[in-house]
């Protein structure tokens, strides 16, 4: 069941809709028209979803290789190294 937020319509809203709050439903339940708390107005908004997972382990070599990408680590100025995929071992600006 997914989280949904909600906001007050009204200028002046009780302590509850005055900011947003969440509300777990299911997904064939009908959107919110009303605060729960104090009957003022009420409207679904979209927000960000929350991904759960790690940057980290998508950059692993053998994540990249598997992908069919290269990847290279900066050694000094200009100058790249090769730390999985194919291609050149070393690029440099020279």
């Amino acid at each position: 069941m997914p989280f949904y937020e909600y906001v007050s319509d009204q200028a002046e809203s009780c302590s509850h809709c005055a900011q947003p709050f969440t509300v777990l439903q299911k997904l064939s339940d009908e959107r919110l028209s009303q605060c729960p708390a104090c009957g003022g107005s009420v409207r679904r908004v979209i927000s960000a979803p929350n991904v759960v997972g790690s940057e980290a382990e998508k950059l692993k070599p053998s994540n990249v290789e598997k992908a069919g990408f290269t990847q290279y680590r900066k050694i000094g100025k200009g100058v790249y190294e090769k730390t999985a995929g194919k291609g050149p071992g070393v690029i440099s600006a020279d």
